[in-house]
């Protein structure tokens, strides 16, 4: 879809159904309110800091939506979106960042593994589980999640030469937000398309609009069937705009010159999905309020329980004890 909301045909990748859309807009609101929620406890010193990933949600949605029950997903430290919408629960998504030295989560339970701080650690693990998996004669495929500075990371290119030697059912999505300096792109092409990535390796490889949720969807969906096809592993680059800091601690980085109000006006992947809902009437204004009903369940009883474990008096608005398991999408796999 375009930045106006407006589909946007392809020879190659079909728009996803209805209600793959609105799945993958309702995960985004959450994924959106849990962001700001995040990034309020990192200023008011209840988590030490946090790595926000505002502008990244279609990326990560997108992308994990787009796997199977039995798939991994191997998320870096800045994917919590990614991470909740796999169906994490959103407290234990924040170990890491309250100072804990264990994941917070079962990694078998939710075929997540832990968020990798190293950069490009979480590259290797993916060919590695995915290499067992087949050697033990199971369907297991991977989606990897990375910054566009972990592909000028040593790990990161071997990961691609072993799943390509390998031929792993692994892909590689790149969440380039162009932040980093020195770090060209991987050469791919207009979005989307098809091309072998210039890594080195025999690897395919894919560019897609970062901020459009559907097609990220329907690329990495195409990778993952392929790869589980044996055609081999696949670099899908998202190009997408990060609007926040590095982290919470950085108080004195500025915003990019472009600025969140221009962000907003050409970028956001949830005012173009919006858009697109509307306008097709997928959704009416009840089930977008719905939307964001789930979002507040979410963000409340995240406070509320952390609130409880640090000994101060939990939200007057708290909802059930499960209402964690709000944030859980119904399940858009293939």
């Amino acid at each position: 879809m375009d930045r106006h909301g407006r589909r946007r045909a392809h020879p190659s990748f079909a728009v996803p159904d209805p209600a793959v859309l609105a799945e993958l807009h309702r995960a985004m609101v959450i994924g959106r309110r849990f962001n700001q929620q995040t990034g309020d406890l990192a200023r008011a010193g209840r988590l030490a800091v946090h790595p926000s990933s505002t502008g990244r949600e279609a990326a990560q949605v997108g992308g994990v939506l787009a796997l199977r029950a039995q798939d991994w997903l191997f998320p870096g430290y800045r994917d919590g979106v990614a991470m909740i919408t796999h169906g994490v629960d959103p407290l234990e998504t924040l170990a890491l960042f309250r100072g804990d030295r264990r994941c917070g989560y079962d990694p078998h339970r939710h075929r997540c593994a832990p968020p990798s701080t190293p950069l490009a650690a979480n590259a290797s693990h993916a060919v590695g589980l995915t290499y067992a998996a087949r050697t033990k004669g199971r369907d297991v495929a991977a989606l990897v999640l990375m910054g566009d500075g972990t592909t000028g990371e040593g790990d990161v290119h071997e990961a691609y030469d072993f799943a390509a030697v390998w031929n792993t059912p692994v892909v590689f999505l790149v969440q380039t937000d162009q932040r980093t300096a020195g770090v060209p792109p991987h050469d791919a092409g207009p979005a989307p398309t098809s091309t072998r990535a210039t890594v080195g390796s025999d690897v395919r490889g894919y560019r897609v609009d970062g901020n459009d949720a559907a097609a990220v969807y329907a690329v990495v969906a195409r990778a993952l069937a392929e790869a589980r096809a044996g055609e081999g592993p696949a670099i899908v680059e998202a190009l997408t705009h990060r609007v926040d800091r590095h982290t919470d601690a950085d108080l004195f980085q500025r915003h990019r010159d472009d600025g969140e109000a221009a962000y907003r006006a050409e970028r956001d992947p949830l005012l173009r999905s919006e858009a697109l809902l509307r306008g097709e009437r997928i959704v009416d204004d009840g089930v977008l309020e719905a939307y964001e009903r789930d979002a507040a369940r979410v963000t409340v009883a995240v406070d509320d329980r952390l609130a409880g474990e640090d000994g101060h008096e939990p939200s007057s608005s708290s909802p059930s004890p499960d209402a964690h398991a709000e944030v859980r999408p119904m399940p858009a796999r293939r």
